[in-house]
């Protein structure tokens, strides 16, 4: 995602996750991870490497953006989505749904 882009979601929305200082170190460092595991496979591509090396790569990066994902759900589930529904918003609930149904899609 390009600066713009971020400036402009930024400005959209008012909302915030609140993780702690120690779950955006380790989604950093995953993220990182699998930034680095995406050069690594557009390498190859240019290398002419093994067409089912390459998917065996991407499944392995499939895999870590899934976990990132997984702990980004367990932290709105146990924080955003808990605090809305303790203040009665059971919007939330119907914004959840979407949530699981776009992870799903895969």
């Amino acid at each position: 995602m390009d600066k713009i882009s971020e400036e402009k979601i930024a400005s959209e929305s008012c909302r915030k996750s609140h993780h702690p200082e120690r779950v955006k170190k380790d989604l950093t460092n995953r993220l990182n991870r699998i930034e680095g595991q995406i050069r690594g496979i557009k390498g190859m591509v240019e290398r002419a490497v093994y067409c089912d090396d390459i998917i065996t790569q991407l499944a392995a990066t499939q895999s870590a953006l899934n976990s990132v994902a997984k702990v980004l759900l367990q932290g709105h589930l146990k924080g955003c989505v808990v605090d809305r529904l303790a203040e009665g918003d059971e919007d939330v609930l119907d914004e959840l749904l979407v949530t699981i149904q776009k992870l799903m899609r895969k």
